[in-house]
């Protein structure tokens, strides 16, 4: 066991008869049956983890913008660069992005009545459902091209100096069954006042079969990267994942910033 191997409490949900159901800012009104558990998280720093088999793998990636925090400059300059990583870790032909980001905050900061969405997720979740995600790759597909796979990627990076308060675990794909996946709907409340939207999403129950792993201390110039969905039913579908409280952090680590970026790979025939 390695020294930054680590347990803590990770955020499962447990099975009730009412559908569970969370919202992006107004988590007052969620309906999440929370039961965490005590895991034991590997630092995968060397481990040799494969976006098609487990579903998530770090990278070395430096943007060419200094200010990741300002959210136009990365509509502008970060969402092109995030197309071109994509190309190159899936081997796919075309990347189309979520042009924005989105920024996080570990709750000691006291920045997240600021921002939407910008919450650490304390539940262990999927980002979408296999059919709203299937939707979602069909609606973003290029036209007039023979699509033969397409898969969904999540681009996940730290802002803020090592260690981190509230790190992301993921749990390997190949460790999850089937039925340990809890639908639930994903409510969207904008800051601005427009409409609620939401879709299918999973929460996670309980197996001790789950393997779980983080990255320890990482930085600005390296990201997790891990699927989401996946149209090839012999490739990683989807990949759990949640925040923590990390135990080697001591009470002056700094406040966790991260920036989600995320984009649907295609191969053409």
């Amino acid at each position: 066991m390695a020294d930054t191997d680590i347990r803590a409490e990770i955020g499962y949900c447990e099975r009730t008869e009412k559908k569970p159901y969370f919202y992006a800012n107004a988590h007052e009104k969620d309906f999440v049956p929370l039961k965490p558990v005590e895991v034991e998280l590997r630092d995968a720093r060397g481990l040799d983890t494969d976006l098609d088999r487990e579903g998530f793998t770090l990278v070395q990636h430096r943007s060419a913008l200094d200010d990741l925090t300002d959210l136009d400059a990365v509509k502008r300059v970060h969402a092109p660069e995030i197309v071109e990583l994509i190309k190159q870790v899936s081997g796919c032909d075309h990347v189309q992005t979520t042009p924005f980001g989105i920024l996080r905050f570990s709750e000691k900061s006291g920045s997240n009545a600021a921002h939407d969405n910008s919450h650490p997720a304390r539940f262990v979740h999927v980002d979408m459902s296999k059919e709203a995600a299937a939707g979602a790759r069909a609606q973003t597909a290029p036209e007039g091209r023979e699509i033969i796979r397409s898969a969904q990627y999540n681009v996940w990076r730290v802002l803020s100096a090592p260690p981190q308060d509230v790190p992301l675990g993921v749990c390997d794909y190949t460790s999850i069954a089937p039925g340990d996946l809890l639908p639930c709907d994903a409510i969207f409340d904008p800051l601005d006042g427009s409409p609620e939207w939401g879709f299918g999403n999973y929460l996670l129950e309980y197996n001790p079969d789950h393997r779980w792993y983080y990255y320890s201390n990482m930085h600005v110039g390296e990201a997790l990267v891990f699927k989401t969905s996946e149209s090839d039913p012999d490739r990683a579908q989807l990949m759990p994942h949640g925040a923590f409280d990390n135990p080697l952090a001591g009470p002056e680590s700094p406040a966790r910033i991260s920036l989600e970026m995320r984009g649907t790979a295609y191969w053409f025939a």
